[in-house]
């Protein structure tokens, strides 16, 4: 039985994608929204044993980057073969098309060889996609920032990157919808970012950083920077550029619908005065954060400010206070503690490392042990770096009676 030439230029359009089947399925799914695509029904598709239906042809050609009717037009030549129904003229329009499409095929991989390369190359080269692909790729992004809430770095990067690639493939036909992918995609790669360093890639990480505000300044969109840059204070390599990067983040947060984003940069403000001991620029800044909450909705704002739960925005006053050993550290920390009760989430390590120190700095010794212990077990769950940096703080400051657990905590920070 001869190839058949559908199949030939699916596979012809993986390869050019420089994906694996697996790889292929996943980067549908990201597409489609849906987890039913499998390596397998890959597989099969390309060795001609069956042809995708119509829906699923529009999201491999977004996939691929290719508009969705040129590919429906082959796949229909290739119904049309199948059935018996086509002619030499219908076959021949058939193998123009194939080779034309794969001749086109040019996509973000072929381009460079890391994801913030291709979306950097990609930003800017506008033609035409389907107005549904873009509402997927942009719910899509939104749904990967909340994710980070219950899932590890490690668990999380595949799925952002393969995002990351789907809307660099369809960016160069974006047009009319050219700024919602371009707000999506640096979302997505600020995310990439922030796991990259997560997991100590520095460099990838500082890249992601930089296209995301080259995505912030192809779509005119403020906030986008601010996200970068307020990712990337974390990282800097002192005191001075972090504040320097808040600086400059919280002037792109100014406006209705920030609220919540500028109450994470004015504590992150207070957090890096703090540590270089200017107790007037941390409390001021810390003033400016708890203003800003009052007016915050996390829920109803950007999906990357979700995090900014009220335990969170305790955890900045916390560690604020803490480094400036401020007169109010206990009694913040106990308001925290009866605020955070038995629940929290798997991404409250911060949160709870945060409220450990306070609560052992402050001189609540049973209570920061206890909630000490509580750190370690969500910090075996959920190893992250902002986690080790705390855990070695409150290794120095649990009682000599706690050897053991210090010990522990020193580990999970190595």
């Amino acid at each position: 039985m001869p190839a058949d030439p559908f199949g030939q230029m699916l596979l012809r359009l993986r390869m050019e994608a420089g994906r694996t089947q697996e790889q292929q399925a996943a980067a549908i799914n990201t597409v489609s929204g849906r987890d039913t695509l499998t390596r397998r029904e890959i597989s099969r598709y390309e060795n001609g044993e069956n042809i995708p239906t119509a829906h699923t042809i529009a999201h491999i050609a977004v996939a691929c980057g290719l508009p969705p009717e040129q590919l429906q037009r082959v796949a229909a030549a290739a119904r049309a073969r199948r059935g018996n129904a086509a002619g030499c003229e219908e076959e021949g329009v058939g193998d123009v098309e194939r080779r034309k499409l794969i001749g086109s095929a040019v996509i973000g991989a072929a381009v460079a060889s890391e994801p913030w390369g291709r979306l950097a190359h990609a930003l800017g080269r506008g033609s035409r996609v389907d107005a549904h692909a873009v509402g997927a790729l942009v719910n899509r992004a939104s749904a990967l920032h909340v994710s980070e809430n219950h899932l590890t770095a490690r668990q999380l990067q595949g799925h952002v990157v393969a995002h990351l690639d789907a809307i660099t493939a369809v960016l160069p036909h974006a047009r009319d919808s050219e700024r919602d992918l371009a707000v999506a995609a640096g979302e997505t790669a600020a995310l990439a970012g922030w796991i990259a360093w997560d997991l100590g890639d520095y460099p990838a990480a500082r890249s992601y950083y930089q296209v995301t505000a080259d995505c912030a300044d192809v779509a005119g969109h403020p906030p986008l920077r601010a996200l970068a840059l307020t990712y990337a204070s974390y990282g800097a390599v002192s005191p001075v550029r972090r504040l320097e990067l808040l600086a400059r983040a919280a002037e792109d947060v100014r406006g209705p619908g920030l609220a919540t984003a500028a109450a994470w940069i004015h504590g992150r403000h207070a957090e890096e005065s703090a540590a270089t001991g200017d107790v007037t620029a941390a409390l001021r800044a810390l003033d400016r954060a708890r203003t800003a909450y009052d007016y915050a909705d996390p829920t109803a704002e950007q999906a990357w400010v979700q995090f900014m739960t009220p335990a969170r925005m305790d955890a900045l006053v916390l560690s604020v206070y803490g480094q400036l050993a401020h007169l109010e550290l206990a009694e913040a920390a106990d308001a925290a503690s009866r605020r955070l009760g038995d629940e929290l989430s798997e991404a409250g390590v911060v949160i709870l490392g945060d409220l450990a120190a306070a609560l052992l700095m402050g001189g609540d010794v049973d209570q920061g042990v206890y909630v000490a212990r509580q750190f370690a077990a969500a910090a075996d769950t959920r190893p992250n770096t902002m986690g080790r940096a705390r855990a070695l703080g409150i290794a120095r400051q649990l009682p000599h009676r706690e050897r053991e657990l210090a010990a522990h905590l020193q580990a999970c920070a190595a």
